[in-house]
């Protein structure tokens, strides 16, 4: 699919979530950035700003589809991926597929559960497949994971361990609205909620064909270079005991790959890297207690990266 083309669809993609979510158009595009790039996206904040609107207006803006699986303290791994019943009439364990065999699966308020239910995710968010009972099964194309969460803070919420966290290939905050987009949301649910309205505006398949457009991206060496420093930085600062992965440092590019194409560009430049930063590896970097006392976070230490890693400049880059 040529990038105009590709471009003029997300757009439309992003413009039919932005009829439900007001204001917060970064985080709608890195959503859609993180779709595109054939990963899994966290949202984390506080109750009541919209982290369940987005995930439902994109999972009905794409088609396909849509299973949510609300994360309860007694959910078992089982009413995740399925379960095995016996069929009497024909004398044989039949499987049933849980929630987790949908295009799009809201993985709402994921740090109630149990991590013994939280990792019932794993197989299926890196693998794209799930193994019961003996036997592996295929999950559908396109599969698109977006979990929400309260902060560790709250009650009742079981911090969510770094294999899972590494899983996701982006973390988003939505934030509380400007008054004036306070004002634009009450007025737009006066009588019925956007979400009734959002029709698709892509299918599944069209999902498919903009992911590969966005593989063909062009990034330079230099480029690459410059990504992996940033990623292997995270693991040297001496304000973390645990830094971002390789799988951080493929984020990284696919994510600029993505946002790159959102722009109407074929190729990234280091504004893509810097803009899909925080979102990528900040949630993969673990801070040492001590620092994390004293205040210091992930974002801020990526910041940091950011502003000391120098920025590669030459033909190609931009």
């Amino acid at each position: 699919m040529p990038i105009q083309q590709s471009t003029s669809a997300i757009l439309r993609l992003v413009e039919n979530i932005e009829t439900v979510i007001v204001g917060k158009r970064p985080a709608v595009q890195l959503c859609v950035a993180t779709l595109l790039s054939g990963g899994h996206m966290l949202i984390e904040d506080i109750p009541g700003v919209g982290k369940t609107m987005l995930a439902r207006a994109l999972a009905k803006s794409v088609g396909g589809v849509f299973k949510r699986i609300q994360f309860t303290p007694d959910l078992l791994p089982a009413d995740i991926t399925g379960v095995s019943i016996y069929d009497q009439q024909a004398r044989r364990f039949e499987f049933r597929p849980g929630p987790i065999f949908a295009n799009l699966v809201l993985a709402d308020e994921i740090n109630r559960a149990t991590p013994k239910s939280q990792a019932a995710l794993l197989e299926a968010m890196e693998e794209f497949q799930v193994t019961a009972d003996g036997e592996t099964r295929s999950l559908p194309e396109p599969f698109f994971v977006v979990a929400t969460e309260n902060p560790i803070e709250y009650e009742g919420t079981y911090s969510l361990p770094e294999a899972q966290l590494d899983r996701f290939m982006s973390r988003v905050s939505l934030g509380y609205p400007s008054h004036d987009d306070e004002v634009d949301v009450l007025t737009r649910q006066m009588v019925v909620h956007p979400i009734e309205r959002v029709e698709s505006v892509l299918t599944p398949q069209d999902v498919l064909d903009l992911r590969r457009t966005v593989r063909g991206t062009h990034v330079e060496d230099s480029l690459k270079d410059y990504i992996v420093t940033i990623a292997s930085e995270t693991r040297r600062h001496p304000d973390v005991e645990l830094g971002a992965s390789p799988r951080g440092s493929i984020a990284l590019v696919r994510m600029s790959q993505a946002v790159a194409a959102i722009d109407g560009r074929d190729y990234i430049v280091p504004d893509d890297v810097k803009y899909v930063a925080i979102p990528t590896l900040a949630h993969r970097t673990v801070i040492k207690p001590d620092r994390r006392i004293q205040g210091v976070t992930s974002d801020q230490v990526v910041d940091e990266i950011l502003a000391t890693v120098k920025v590669p400049i030459g033909e190609g880059i931009g």
